[in-house]
């Protein structure tokens, strides 16, 4: 009867383990860590210092056969890390662990270690950080190990990782506990080492081009530089209201007055709206400036910078975002905002110069309208829903709506257009520019038109800025400039349908219980 329910509780073939409580897992670990204590060592030391990477031991001795491995047996080589797989035998055991460049293969044996060393080695859990030093030699499976011949531990986990059959797949928890989530997915690492090389890139391609990296302020007294809901917060100190910027446009703008003819900044934007896969309130922007320059020069220097980034990280012009090829050849398609609504869009000819026909057709197409907007914001609504989704390769859209761009350059052409493109990849938008406006007459009636906007209920307009008017009229070169999101490149560089992916700490409500 015995063997009977012995052999019910042994799970068949293929059949996944019962995940273990995690309480009882954690007194597990206290009860060990205490028995650490008493052979004499430290739980939480600060004295290991590893001579050596994991990455740099497969890159040198990956490829070096067995023999060569055997006479270099002398040689000892000193490795710190997190144990993510014990294997053990009794008298031996392998072991995996992993560090920032990669995993290895761990081989520790009784008649190798000291006595305590392997008594410590015993109560050692998978999550544990140890120290080992000793040389590379070959299993009979060819694998690359290391044989431990001295042992340290480096910090005791008090929690178990998840076990390896269920795993980290709560998408939720992956969010909220990021650092579990590194820890138990390669992938995740990736993103975010492939997110540093593309902000590397765009950096350097902006220094070796003369540009000037300054820092704006992020609170802000006039919340400007783009149609948006900023966050509020309040100075004690000084008793007064102060918003998180939503850009930093207007600073760097008054820097260029100032002299600072090419300047950049990436760092964070703050805006109050909803949260989605292409949406996160807190989010990366870089944004750049350069006198002497028009928005036609930005095109240029957009596809120029795009496609460094993408050789960077894909070594390629060409490359798969979510099952479909996208392609970074110069030069990228471009079409007319007007021209995008009649011949993507089917917009009917007379709705693009009939602000009532424009209302009711973005109505009907779901767009949300308070009594004072303009045929411009129509027309946007508009063109979100009907050219936007089809907007599938690097496209620039051009000719933008005056109403739409109060801080965007008058066409000299058309008065009710202005200098501006927005450009689009994978059907969202990826970044803006323009030629700027820098008439102080205009841009302060432009403030104006903004005022009367959010006076009659549109919280995202634009404030009245009185302090960069009166820069402006201390004169402003002609000027362009732009701003791209960081998070979307990088969600297409790592072919990641949603923005969570790639920021490290997503905005979350807060855990319950």
């Amino acid at each position: 009867m015995a063997a009977d329910k012995q052999k019910k509780a042994k799970p068949s073939a293929g059949e996944q383990p019962q995940p273990v409580d995690e309480n009882v897992l954690i007194k597990q670990r206290r009860q060990k860590a205490e028995q650490i204590q008493e052979l004499g060592f430290r739980l939480f030391p600060n004295n290991f210092r590893p001579r050596d990477t994991i990455g740099e031991l497969v890159h040198t001795y990956g490829q070096v056969d067995s023999a060569r491995l055997e006479a270099l047996e002398y040689q000892k080589f000193s490795l710190a890390g997190r144990i993510m797989a014990i294997r053990s035998f009794g008298k031996a055991a392998f072991l995996k662990i992993t560090d920032r460049t990669g995993s290895l293969q761990l081989h520790v044996q009784r008649d190798v270690l000291p006595p305590e060393q392997f008594k410590l080695f015993k109560k050692l859990d998978v999550g544990d950080l140890i120290g080992v030093v000793g040389p590379l030699f070959r299993t009979r499976t060819r694998e690359l190990t290391l044989r431990v011949e001295n042992l340290s531990l480096v910090t005791k986990s008090i929690r178990p990782l998840p076990e390896k059959f269920h795993g980290l797949t709560d998408v939720e928890q992956r969010y909220r506990q990021r650092y579990l989530d590194l820890i138990m997915n390669d992938q995740v690492r990736s993103i975010f080492h492939t997110r540093s090389t593309i902000v590397a890139t765009l950096r350097k391609y902006l220094i070796d081009r003369d540009f000037l990296e300054v820092e704006t302020p992020m609170m802000q007294v006039i919340p400007g530089g783009a149609t948006a809901r900023p966050f509020e917060t309040h100075h004690n100190a000084l008793n007064m209201k102060l918003y998180l910027r939503v850009a930093p446009e207007l600073y760097l703008k008054r820097l260029v007055v100032g002299g600072l003819d090419r300047v950049f900044e990436l760092n964070r934007n703050f805006r109050n709206e909803g949260v989605s896969v292409q949406h996160n309130p807190e989010f990366t922007m870089m944004e750049f400036y350069q006198a002497y320059a028009s928005y036609e020069d930005l095109i240029t220097v957009t596809e120029e910078m795009f496609g460094q980034v993408a050789m960077a990280v894909k070594g390629s012009l060409k490359f798969e975002y979510q099952g479909r090829e996208m392609d970074f050849t110069p030069p990228w398609q471009s079409i007319d905002f007007r021209s995008s609504l009649l011949e993507i869009g089917g917009v009917p000819p007379e709705v693009l110069f009939d602000r009532e026909k424009a209302l009711n057709m973005s109505a009907e197409l779901g767009g949300v309208h308070r009594r004072g907007d303009t045929l411009g914001k129509a027309l946007a609504k508009i063109f979100d829903v009907k050219v936007e989704s089809t907007l599938w390769q690097p496209t620039f859209v051009t000719g933008f709506p005056r109403d739409i761009s109060p801080l965007s350059r008058t066409n000299d052409l058309d008065p009710d257009i202005v200098d501006r493109f927005e450009f689009f990849m994978a059907c969202r938008e990826m970044g803006n520019g323009f030629s700027e406006l820098n008439d102080p007459d205009d841009q302060r009636e432009r403030f104006n038109e903004q005022a009367a906007q959010r006076a009659a209920g549109d919280d995202e307009a634009q404030f009245m800025d009185g302090d960069y008017v009166r820069a402006l009229e201390y004169g402003m070169p002609p000027t362009a400039g732009e701003g791209v999101g960081i998070d979307r490149l990088v969600m297409l560089m790592t072919d990641q349908p949603s923005i969570r992916e790639v920021i490290l700490f997503p905005l979350l409500r807060p855990e319950q219980g």
